[in-house]
């Protein structure tokens, strides 16, 4: 009988291709759209694209087949590189500038909003995986640091999707909301640039809030924000202690790193800038890189998220998400009045 070649499979580096290729066109398309419109920061828009795609006939088939191993690995290796590049943003100078009680008061605001928000989650029975990374996010710097958190304690990819709606979710409705207070609390430039960086979740989304109050406001907000960045570290750090301290205790199984090793590429990138050897066009550059790898690691969680699914489990994690959105504003307003008197 003859034999007929069979049809070659793809390799492991060609089924990456389609996914790939597709978050990358995302990212361009939402980095446009950003340019033409300020207000609406360009990560929000790559996972609103995600979402789209997961959803819309036609597209949702090819973004759960062929395009569905890329897509994935932006989720999750691309997320780590744009966390390591994250530490360009921040300046050990800029933050220490703000002064001791000003970082006392970040810290305590970032410590009762991780507490306050987990707690939340558990009282409206969410599992505790889902409440750790919700409490992450809205506390430090939204999918950032759940991509983070997620990676210490071994928390599979498929249930960050969730945690990342919400604090996309919430994070657009800050930007929309948080100016609209502005006169009736009576609020200073300075003030409200400190309550959007104390508050909102993540970095593109408080320079959406804050530059609506001016350049004071968005100078304020970056360099509280980016504290609350630094602050990633040393709590993923704890959560690695915590995990490797109760996992592993049956002989033969591997416990997990303390800290891995994109969180110590974070460190060591935020170190880096702090010495300001870096140019501003380096920074601009990393900057854009960032963008990239962060908005297709976006757009690659987004396009796993089914509306249907999402509105008939994530009811209760809706809920719970905006009760502690309340909450963290209201922590966050209230150490803005104290620093910035």
């Amino acid at each position: 009988m003859p034999v007929f070649p069979s049809t070659p499979r793809p390799g492991p580096v060609s089924a990456l291709v389609p996914g790939l290729l597709a978050a990358a066109a995302a990212v361009v398309l939402a980095l446009a759209v950003h340019t033409l419109v300020p207000v609406l920061p360009a990560m929000t828009l790559a996972v609103a694209f995600g979402l789209l795609a997961a959803n819309i006939p036609g597209l949702s088939g090819w973004t759960s087949g062929p395009g569905r191993a890329g897509l994935d690995f932006a989720g999750k290796h691309l997320m780590r590189a744009g966390i390591v590049i994250l530490g360009l943003k921040v300046s050990l100078g800029d933050v220490l500038g703000l002064g001791w009680v000003s970082l006392l008061l970040i810290t305590g605001v970032v410590l009762a909003a991780f507490a306050g928000t987990y707690g939340i989650g558990r009282l409206f029975r969410l599992p505790p995986h889902v409440s750790l990374l919700v409490a992450t996010g809205f506390s430090i710097c939204g999918a950032s640091a759940i991509g983070a958190m997620a990676a210490v304690r071994r928390i599979r990819q498929a249930d960050t999707v969730l945690p990342v709606a919400l604090v996309t979710l919430c994070g657009t409705l800050a930007i929309g909301v948080l100016p609209l207070l502005i006169q009736p609390l009576g609020l200073s430039p300075e003030v409200f640039g400190a309550w959007a960086g104390a508050s909102v979740h993540d970095v593109g989304q408080v320079v959406a809030t804050a530059q609506t109050a001016g350049a004071s406001a968005l100078a304020v907000a970056v360099v509280v924000k980016l504290t609350r960045v630094i602050l990633l570290a040393p709590i993923t750090a704890a959560a690695g202690l915590h995990h490797r301290s109760t996992a592993g205790a049956a002989a033969g199984v591997k416990r997990p790193p303390v800290v891995p090793l994109f969180v110590l590429g974070f460190v060591a990138f935020a170190a880096l800038r702090s010495t300001g050897w870096l140019s501003p066009a380096a920074l601009d550059a990393a900057a854009v890189l960032q963008d990239i790898a962060l908005g297709m690691a976006l757009f690659g969680l987004g396009s796993a998220v089914r509306v249907g699914q999402l509105l008939h489990t994530g009811a209760r994690a809706l809920l719970a998400a905006l009760a502690s959105w309340l909450l963290i504003a209201a922590l966050g307003l209230g150490a803005a009045v104290l620093m910035v008197r």
